[in-house]
This record gives structure tokens, C-alpha cells and sequence, in this order.
């Protein structure tokens, strides 16, 4: 069992009560499997009285093409990929940061000139404030040290240039130029489309699913089917398992690499910590951005801040394996100092706790190569967490 509690930190402190609520009822379901409703009858009273249940559960279906050659599988259709983000954030746009919102943003800029925005928008637009402001501090700052400059030049007196006052912008003073008004987030894009009529746009923006998140909705929540992308038919599961596994040792899928399967293929070692942690309600991301593997959120992206960052750390049961391994693990050498707290470092400042996520590797002298043909060698596969937090004697007197 996990022992990993999230914070109370979150991003929403200064986000209107709206937008909150607009977000609850966007992103209320944190899976795709949605659970019947319908009122309660007499029977269903009487099962939930004995802890029975006879809800029905509403289980979508998506269809998606396997890409080989980057990895992942693609999702076209926007209420196929619609679907998948908002109801677990799975996957993301290829067209955009995160959120699949091209078509939203094009149909913002023809409807209404871009005065209501997508998530992506806002972000952009925070970002080239925050631009313009260290432009007009280091302005106001060298206008400053030249005043200084002339004055002692005309007059001989030193005066030390101020780094703070009425002439030089703060973080708390600082407004950026005034604009048109725009309104927050989300642009009902069904409705846009069906008023566009026969000039509507086409949405040519695809959601990127990570090969574990494909994985993951395939065989744990049966509500995607993969594609072959050079027959248009479906995969079997024990086809798709086989073919993400071969992805990661050639770029074209070819049924001849069973033989080639072994405890330490990249996939196996990335789906057993994906799968760990969505099982325990963790949303999972992807953490390049802050060096590390993945990101765990607490409910999503567009609600908090992710509160954990993972380091997948691979170790091999037995040593031998790793010498005769095809495969050079990212992390299976022990760390240095320097690097940990590197890592350790860039976590801290956005305040994330850094976890390394230890997979112990089977021996293949207790496991047999055709294990790895399904699913059922993830019980030979173990998880361990250790947790890392920068001491920072300043702070932590206390």
C-alpha cells in the first residue's frame, strides 16, 4: 500500500467561483466508466440494504491507431478524444500543450475574435506577461543606474542605484497594459460547430496516448480499441501487449519478435509503475519538464498542482540479467550525489516531492520467457517508494 498523501496546495486559490464550478461539472468523472443513475427502485433499495448493487456501468468506446514508430497510439474524433481527457486526462493534443483545444481555439478566433479563450490561451498569455515584466523592471532598473551615472557625471555624486521603489515595478505593483476583456475558459465546441454550418472546420488535431495509458484503458477499462494503422482491424489484447513490447526494439511491429521479449523491456518497466499508481487514483503524467518520469496529481491538471514527482528507478533481481540485457535502462546505475540533488533541487523549487519508484526486475532463472507473452507477468514485478526531501537547515530549524 502506498503510503503517499497529497497536500492541501492547489492551484485554484485565485480562480473565480465560476470557473471552480465549471470545472467540477467539465471534469466530474475521473474515469470513462460511468456508473447508471436512474432512480432507485424498490429491489435496487433493497440490494444496497444487504451491500448489493445492481447499477449499470456505461462503458464508452474509443478507437485508436497504434504508431509504432513514435511510441503511442492516436486517437482522432473530437469526442473520442474529448471523452478520454476530461473524464482521467488521459493523453494529450498533438496541435497543443496539454488539453486537445485546437479546434476550440480556431473556432474562438472566426466566432468571436478571440475574445473568449482556451486553458492553453490563458497560460500563453500569463506566460508573456510575466515576460513583459522582467522587461520593464530591467528597463526601469537601467534608467535608474543611467540617472545615477549622470548625476555623478554632471555633479560628482555617488549615488547607489535603488533595486526597489515607486520607479521600480514589484511583482505586487506591476499591471500589464489594459486589453480587451476576455472571458474564462471553455468554448462549448459542439455548439460552435453546429453553427458553423457547412464551413465548419475540421479537426485535424489527434490525441497522443502514451503506449502505458493505451495499455491501461485497453485492458483495465475496455474502453479503447487499437488499431492496426496497416489493416484498420482491431488488435487482440494479447496482439497489442505483444506489439508495444516490440515497439522498444524495432520501429516496425513484427509478430517474429516473440522471441525477443524479456523481464526489463522499457514498457513493462514504465506500465508497472503507471498502472500502481492510476490503481491507487493518482491522475499520471508525463514529468519531462521537470526531469523526472512522471507526475502524480491528486485530481488533474486543470485543478492542482501535481503534488509527487516519480523517478522510475529499475533494479535487477538477479545482476547476471543486466549484463545480458539488450536494453540500457535509463536509472539502473546507482545515482551521484550531485545528480540526486540536481533533480532533487529543480523538484523543491515548484514544490513537488520527489519519489524514486524502485521495479524490482524477476530473475529469468525463476521465470520463464513465455510468461512474458501477457499481462500475467506483472505479478512477478514489485514496487517500492522512497521518498526524497531537500533539508534545507534554514527552514527546518523546527
Amino acid at each position: 500500500m502506498s503510503t503517499i498523501k497529497p497536500s492541501s496546495r492547489s492551484r485554484g486559490s485565485n480562480k473565480s467561483f465560476g470557473q471552480r464550478n465549471d470545472n467540477n461539472r467539465i471534469y466530474a468523472n475521473p474515469l470513462p466508466l460511468v456508473f447508471d443513475d436512474s432512480p432507485p427502485t424498490k429491489l435496487r433499495s433493497t440490494l444496497g440494504l444487504l451491500g448489493l448493487s445492481l447499477a449499470e456501468v456505461i462503458n464508452p468506446r474509443c478507437d485508436g491507431f497504434f504508431d509504432s514508430a513514435t511510441r503511442s497510439v492516436w486517437v482522432s474524433g473530437h469526442s473520442g478524444t474529448a471523452l478520454l481527457w476530461r473524464r482521467g486526462f488521459f493523453g494529450k493534443g498533438d496541435l497543443s500543450r496539454s488539453e486537445p483545444s485546437w479546434l476550440a481555439r480556431q473556432l474562438n478566433n472566426r466566432k468571436s475574435g478571440g475574445k473568449q479563450v482556451t486553458s492553453e490561451e490563458v497560460t500563453a498569455k500569463r506566460r508573456a506577461e510575466r515576460k513583459q515584466f522582467k522587461l520593464d523592471r530591467a528597463a526601469a532598473i537601467a534608467a535608474v543606474a543611467e540617472e545615477a551615472e549622470t548625476i555623478f557625471a554632471t555633479e560628482g555624486r555617488v549615488i547607489k542605484p535603488a533595486l526597489s521603489g515607486p520607479a521600480i515595478p514589484s511583482a505586487a505593483t506591476w499591471r500589464p497594459a489594459p486589453s480587451a476583456p476576455v472571458t474564462h475558459p471553455f468554448v462549448s465546441v459542439e455548439n460552435n460547430i453546429e453553427s458553423l454550418g457547412d464551413d465548419s472546420l475540421a479537426d485535424i488535431e489527434h490525441l497522443q496516448l502514451t503506449l502505458q495509458e493505451a495499455f491501461f484503458l485497453a485492458w483495465n477499462l475496455d474502453c479503447l480499441t487499437i488499431l492496426d494503422p496497416s489493416t484498420d482491424g482491431a488488435l487482440t489484447l494479447k496482439q497489442i501487449w505483444i506489439a508495444f513490447q516490440s515497439a522498444h526494439l524495432s520501429p516496425i511491429y513484427s509478430p517474429a519478435f516473440h522471441q525477443c521479449l524479456q523481464p526489463d523491456n522499457p514498457f513493462l518497466i514504465n506500465y508497472v509503475v503507471y498502472h500502481h499508481y492510476r490503481s491507487l487514483g493518482w491522475v499520471v503524467k508525463g514529468g519531462i519538464k521537470f526531469c523526472v518520469d512522471y507526475l502524480l496529481y491528486k485530481r488533474g491538471p486543470v485543478f492542482t498542482h501535481a503534488e509527487f514527482a516519480i523517478l522510475v528507478c529499475p533494479v535487477y533481481e538477479d545482476p547476471e540479467d543486466r549484463k545480458a540485457s539488450r536494453f540500457d535502462l535509463q536509472n539502473r546505475l546507482p545515482f551521484g550525489w550531485s545528480w540526486l540533488s540536481t533533480i532533487n533541487r529543480v523538484n523543491s523549487q515548484v514544490q513537488k516531492t520527489l519519489i524514486l519508484t524502485y521495479v524490482t526486475i524477476p530473475a529469468l532463472s525463476r521465470v520463464s520467457s513465455d510468461t512474458f507473452e501477457t499481462p500475467a507477468c506483472l505479478k512477478c514485478y514489485s514496487v517500492r517508494e522512497v521518498i526524497i526531501r531537500r533539508f534545507i537547515p534554514a527552514r527546518m530549524r523546527d
